[in-house]
């Protein structure tokens, strides 16, 4: 009797919600981690922003098909999906179109910044973007946070950053790198306090599709200005583009966007500060 109650409590453990967020932002966080070799892989054919545009409208089709294979099985059970367009509100049309102009800054702002200033320095930057998440769930939603937790991330910031001590180097040359850097790590740090506040109100999925098809039209100009191409010509070309949508958008970033309704934004930011960037 005593060794089924205590199966069924260690069951239990393994089946919260909680555990199972933490769970998936572990995965997110492997997957993500992937980004930066599988955009070195593409740069055969394509220019870092050509390979992002095509990893956010290879996902928003994906994500689309999701969401119209979710509402063709609603119907077939006579449930009829409660997220439609016409019902969004204007708090929530803002924050997903927020949502996807962050993602889009972070990404621009970051690429810039790596012309101009050395990686170290960039990196350094992006370590700070778990302060930006304090900051600005203070700021804007009147978020409180314990002290331990505080020092704790002060703590890791300050180790993260005596990793890459050695090849930090300030100049003056290099400041609009920095600056650029630094911006960058704001928006990051924006963006898991909306994900926050959107998954109280919608599934990851749609949060997600909106921000891979804002991220397309917002991309798209640039990638057209920038580069000389727009789509991979092989077939090499078109599974390292097919890869970041599938293993960084879809995967990680989906995953990333379900477990904050569970877990508090300052502290997957914090968790996510090594993978700097998506």
């Amino acid at each position: 009797m005593l060794k089924a109650k205590l199966k069924f409590s260690q069951e239990q453990l393994f089946a919260t919600p909680t555990t199972v967020a933490v769970a998936s932002l572990v995965v997110s966080i492997v997957a993500l981690s992937f980004s930066p070799i599988l955009i070195r892989l593409s740069e055969g054919e394509l220019g870092p922003n050509a390979t992002i545009f095509n990893r956010f409208w290879i996902s928003t089709v994906a994500f689309f098909l999701w969401n119209g294979v979710t509402a063709a099985r609603l119907r077939l059970s006579n449930n009829q999906p409660d997220e439609k367009l016409q019902l969004y509100t204007i708090r929530q049309i803002l924050l997903l179109v927020g949502f996807g102009f962050v993602m889009f800054a972070t990404f621009i702002l970051w690429a810039w910044s790596l012309t101009q200033t050395s990686v170290a320095n960039s990196t350094l930057m992006h370590y700070l973007a778990p302060l930006f998440t304090v900051l600005g769930g203070w700021l804007i939603w009147g978020k409180r946070f314990d002290r331990r937790f505080l020092i704790g991330m002060f703590v890791a910031i300050a180790g993260a950053g005596l990793l890459i001590y050695d090849d930090i180097s300030f100049t003056i040359g290099k400041l609009q790198g920095d600056i650029a850097a630094l911006l960058s790590a704001v928006f990051l740090g924006l963006y898991p306090l909306i994900i926050e506040e959107l998954r109280t109100q919608l599934s990851p999925i749609i949060i997600m599709t909106w921000c891979s098809a804002i991220g397309s039209l917002l991309f798209l100009p640039i990638v057209l200005l920038t580069e000389d191409r727009l789509f991979p010509c092989s077939l090499a070309g078109w599974l390292y583009v097919i890869s970041p949508a599938l293993i960084c958008q879809i995967l990680g970033l989906g995953l990333y966007a379900y477990c904050l309704n569970r877990l508090s934004s300052a502290f997957v930011s914090l968790c996510d500060m090594f993978p700097t960037i998506y």
